[in-house]
């Protein structure tokens, strides 16, 4: 007997109709004489609506806002437990409180700092289904509190790591983690493995498949992860630690992100102290500065060019200027025709010349390589954003990701 934790994603329970063939999949896992703990999200649009809703209302984060946000799951996870309950299943529903599920009292951005286990172990010994929100934990006063983007994901692997969970199966609208998104390159091959350092690249550089908390939880306690679809019988992508066979293709992925600007200040004063008077005043309004080029210094001046978000690009803008005005800056110009491109795989840390291949078959298409940033095992760069899906084309065949069996190369 293993035990098995489910989370279910808003487009899996989007109807009382999907709701039972979610139904139908958890009761398959506990027949086959399984443990089972489900994780639900809210079901499909509904977090906007109830976000909607709380704004009309004149609130957009903090304690009530919470309240509102966290009810989302309650819905699901009550609907589910009936439909279970119905079958003829012992389903029992626990909201974030009766777990518990402690977090911070961080409205709107709880982190989760512990979690109980007793209450769910023994629901599980006397052969109970447990059902668990998502997204939402209480804090050290009774509060409910609400994890922010990914918060569903976070909870699921939070549980499975507190449980000791054999496995958690992540359940969404797509099949596994693809090389790249199969809506660029139809051959697109589905990964039957990743490691946790590959996916927590691809999923900061764009993949949508997995929120980054969700796989740094996976990582720091070792939580096997299943990516599999809630729609087909398909077997997943599962997550894990990082094994031989990973590293004998020199790329696992290409992603693409296109909500990025750039910024740059031309010919600011080269002195010590400049980049701190530039960064600082970001870091405080908390906007995160993703990539950072500064060009050798020339007769006491140098450029300085960073990326952000698109939607933080407004306010760090205004930050810079009014910076760069200060230090008698010549300028700052930003463009948000952009697109971050970045190749991700564990084999990069073994095989020599994969950045030299990047470039070069960009280069013979003619797309202009504005940026580079590179870790041991990914190499992203800043490129025109009208060249972004044959960017990830070219890559994607130069590496021969869409092949059934990778096959190592020299470069």
């Amino acid at each position: 007997m293993a035990l098995i934790v489910q989370k279910f994603g808003g487009t899996s329970v989007g109807t009382v109709e999907k709701i039972k063939n979610v139904a139908s999949r958890v009761t398959a896992t506990k027949q086959a004489g399984n443990d089972v703990v489900v994780v639900l999200s809210a079901m499909s649009g509904e977090t906007n609506r109830l976000v909607g809703l709380a704004k009309e209302a004149g609130a957009s984060s903090g304690r009530e806002y919470d309240v509102v946000l966290s009810t989302g799951e309650q819905v699901s996870i009550g609907l589910l437990s009936i439909i279970l309950q119905g079958m003829g299943h012992e389903a029992l529903s626990m909201l974030g409180s009766r777990v518990p599920i402690r977090t911070n009292a961080h409205f709107s951005a709880a982190k989760i700092e512990n979690i109980g286990k007793e209450n769910i172990l023994n629901a599980c010994k006397d052969g109970k289904i447990v059902v668990v929100p998502g997204f939402q934990g209480v804090d050290a006063q009774g509060n409910t509190t609400t994890l922010g983007r990914g918060g569903s994901d976070t909870t699921a692997v939070a549980l499975a790591a507190a449980l000791e969970a054999d496995l958690c199966e992540i359940y969404t609208d797509v099949e596994g983690v693809f090389t790249t998104d199969p809506s660029i390159c139809s051959d697109a091959r589905k990964m039957e493995k990743i490691s946790y350092d590959e996916m927590l690249e691809m999923a900061s550089l764009g993949a949508k498949v997995l929120q980054t908390r969700s796989v740094q939880f996976a990582r720091r306690f070792n939580v096997p992860l299943m990516v599999r679809s809630s729609f087909t019988e398909t077997i997943g992508t599962l997550v894990c630690k990082e094994d031989e066979d990973m590293e004998r293709a020199a790329v696992s992925g290409v992603t693409y992100n296109k909500k990025e600007a750039k910024i740059s200040v031309v010919r600011v004063p080269d002195r010590p102290g400049v980049a701190v008077k530039l960064f600082k005043p970001l870091s405080e309004a908390g906007i995160n500065v993703d990539m950072i080029v500064q060009n050798i210094s020339h007769e006491g001046h140098t450029d300085m060019t960073f990326t952000v978000t698109d939607d933080d690009y407004e306010e760090a803008f205004a930050l810079v200027k009014e910076t760069a005005d200060a230090l008698e800056a010549h300028d700052v110009i930003a463009d948000q025709e952009i697109a971050k491109l970045s190749i991700v795989g564990a084999g990069m840390k073994t095989h020599a010349g994969v950045a030299t291949k990047m470039f070069e078959t960009l280069s013979e298409e003619g797309i202009n390589v504005q940026m580079i940033s590179t870790s041991e095992i990914k190499v992203s760069v800043v490129i025109d954003e009208k060249y972004t899906e044959l960017a990830v084309r070219v890559l994607h065949d130069a590496f021969g990701l869409a092949d059934s069996d990778v096959k190592e190369e020299e470069y």
